[in-house]
């Protein structure tokens, strides 16, 4: 990626090396937890993993807490140029739709950390808690998707920061709402059915960020946009069950398979619009 034209965001917050965190034990498991339990599936984690943790685990010491690493180092600034991208971004195609684009804030952390979603952990990967509006990662990640899901590359990276502020977007159109009240009526056949578009219009999004990003600032370089669909790919539903069970299970997907989550990707790239990754009216995925 180049950054050459690229301004660094203001909105990223560093909890990493104490003072963001949150002892997670002794406080049971609230609605929140069991959310991000949830959002463990996405990456191949046992969710009881997560539940007996928020139970279990005793509360960290503020002695041992790790130091993080400084405030502007490659990775911080790294992140922060790409949220500034996407900020730029979204403000335009906002205002050529009418409508006003709220910034979102990016929170590093490392281990665990509280949200108003529940507590964070780094085991569950990237995610977004719509009830603050805030995108939530641990740049260990970045690690493990070059080691485990052997998709490295800087706009891999970038693309896991664009999908998570897709869900952003969606939040803000009222999308996210919409889908999570359905999803409440539903039996878990259709609820996972509703998450998979949702999901896979996340990684539109992701796209639609791609193309506007670029031709307004020039941001790609050869080869990332197939770092891009490596990542997507490698965190499909089908790979990640395959991973961890042998075997996949369609009707258990939450995020969509790696065919799908690329093709989407790439839909989005294509057309540049937000009309295009109208995915809950897609007859086939």
């Amino acid at each position: 990626m180049r950054f050459d034209n690229s301004r660094e965001s203001s909105n990223v917050e560093d909890r990493r090396g104490g003072g963001g965190g949150m002892p997670i034990g002794g406080k049971g498991i609230g609605i929140g937890t069991i959310v991000l339990a949830l959002v463990a599936m996405y990456f191949g984690v046992d969710p009881s993993v997560v539940l007996n943790q928020a139970v279990q685990s005793p509360a960290p010491s503020a002695s041992v807490r790790p130091s993080g690493p400084p405030a502007n180092d490659a990775e911080t600034k790294f992140v922060r140029h790409v949220l500034a991208e996407t900020e730029d971004t979204w403000q335009q195609i906002f205002r050529q739709n009418g409508k006003e684009y709220v910034d979102p804030t990016l929170v590093l952390f490392s281990g665990a950390t509280r949200t108003a979603c529940g507590t964070g952990q780094a085991a569950m990967g990237p995610f977004y808690c719509p009830a603050d509006q805030k995108v939530y990662i641990d740049l260990g990640f970045y690690q493990e998707l070059k080691n485990r899901f052997q998709a490295p590359g800087d706009f891999a990276q970038a693309y896991v920061i664009a999908h998570e502020v897709g869900h952003h977007v969606q939040n803000l159109l009222g999308i996210s709402e919409k889908v999570q009240a359905a999803r409440e009526r539903a039996g878990e056949r259709e609820a996972n059915a509703l998450s998979v578009r949702l999901e896979l219009q996340a990684d539109c999004l992701a796209g639609v960020w791609a193309k506007n990003a670029d031709a307004a600032r020039g941001i790609l370089e050869a080869g990332d946009v197939d770092e891009a669909l490596r990542a997507a790919a490698a965190i499909g539903d089908d790979n990640l069950q395959k991973q961890a069970q042998g075997y996949a299970v369609p009707d258990s997907f939450t995020h969509g398979s790696a065919d799908q989550r690329t093709r989407w990707f790439k839909r989005g790239m294509a057309s540049g619009q937000l009309g295009a990754c109208n995915t809950f009216q897609a007859k086939a995925l």
